[in-house]
């Protein structure tokens, strides 16, 4: 028999605020027309998108990460002091090491918790609420601070005409505590590694380190592919999840997927069978696509507008890069 004592931690986990990030330029189609041949209404009937915000040399990775973090942390009610881990997902902090979570923690002031960075592309928030959810019931930590923040418009390739409209920049934070009932689902993940390609970084990072690229290595994708991955596959792994916890469609009042593409998001919405009532997010008009920064962007705009409301319960889902996946259904903070 195990001598180890059982860990001590709360029986359930919940989302307890949510704080957001964008950068101060906004950037409409006109300026991206600039590099690429295309037209305005071309873009929006492509993505839905009108505008996306670009982050200035000040609006670093940690510099909106701290900013969105306060957010939540004054929305969670709760003091810097009491975090016990910070959980940053991120493609675009261009240093190895250290990780940016361990800055980000000190500049908030909390003091000295667990932190680390993950990468996950645009499922990289989902992973981290996940690993949130597993330190406050398992006990290794009360409130976890999870975050999800891209300066994509560093990736960007501006000549490239399939991604130069898609990306923005932004930072999503939420604070994950204990709860006395079930507040966060099942998570639904995994990945398909044999489609690595179709979305990806052009070049390595020693391939630009040796001098032999002409240009700084961007982030291109195979559309097509994506897109029919997105609409068929996603669909089915929004279904389990609303299965694993219990649910149908008709228990939702919210649906936050990751904000890529609006027309995904509408294919979505049309393969779920989604009754009328429930409020989709579509963040992706005005900001773009923010990879692991999108959902808890798209979150906290819907609760500042009141188009959802505290108490809600909405099925999130991200997508992206690996190609990797996650999906879950939270009652809203």
């Amino acid at each position: 028999m195990s001598k180890i004592k059982p860990s001590k931690g709360a029986p359930y986990a919940r989302i307890m605020g949510v704080g957001g990030y964008r950068p101060t330029r906004v950037v409409p189609n006109e300026v991206i027309l600039e590099t690429i041949d295309s037209s305005d209404e071309w873009i929006r009937s492509r993505s839905g998108i009108a505008t996306r915000h670009w982050a200035s040399d000040e609006e670093t990775v940690a510099a909106m990460s701290i900013e969105a973090s306060g957010k939540a942390i004054a929305d969670a009610g709760i003091t810097p002091e009491q975090i016990g881990a910070v959980v940053v997902s991120t493609v675009s902090h261009f240093k190895q090491t250290p990780a940016i979570a361990t800055e980000i923690a000190h500049k908030i002031g909390a003091g000295k918790p667990a932190a680390f960075d993950i990468s996950a592309g645009c499922a990289g928030f989902g992973y981290g609420l996940t690993l949130a959810k597993g330190m406050v019931v398992e006990g290794s930590a009360e409130y976890v601070l999870v975050i999800g923040v891209e300066r994509l418009s560093d990736l960007t390739d501006l000549e490239d005409r399939a991604t130069a409209f898609l990306f923005g920049d932004g930072a999503g934070a939420v604070i994950v505590g204990p709860a006395k009932e079930p507040m966060i689902g099942p998570t639904v993940w995994g990945s398909e590694g044999d489609k690595s390609e179709t979305i990806k970084q052009t070049e390595s990072w020693e391939a630009y380190r040796n001098g032999s690229l002409a240009k700084f290595p961007a982030i291109t994708q195979e559309g097509q592919a994506v897109f029919r991955w997105a609409v068929f596959e996603m669909a089915k792994v929004a279904k389990e999840a609303l299965d694993a916890a219990g649910l149908s469609p008709d228990d939702l009042d919210v649906f936050i997927p990751h904000q890529a593409n609006e027309r995904i998001i509408d294919s979505m919405v049309k393969t779920l069978k989604l009754p009328a009532h429930v409020t989709v997010a579509r963040d992706v008009r005005t900001t773009g696509n923010t990879s692991a920064a999108s959902i808890p962007l798209a979150m906290e705009r819907l609760l500042a507008t009141g188009e959802a409301k505290s108490g809600d319960t909405a099925l999130v889902i991200g997508f992206g890069a690996g190609l990797v996946y996650a999906a879950t259904v939270v009652t809203l903070p």
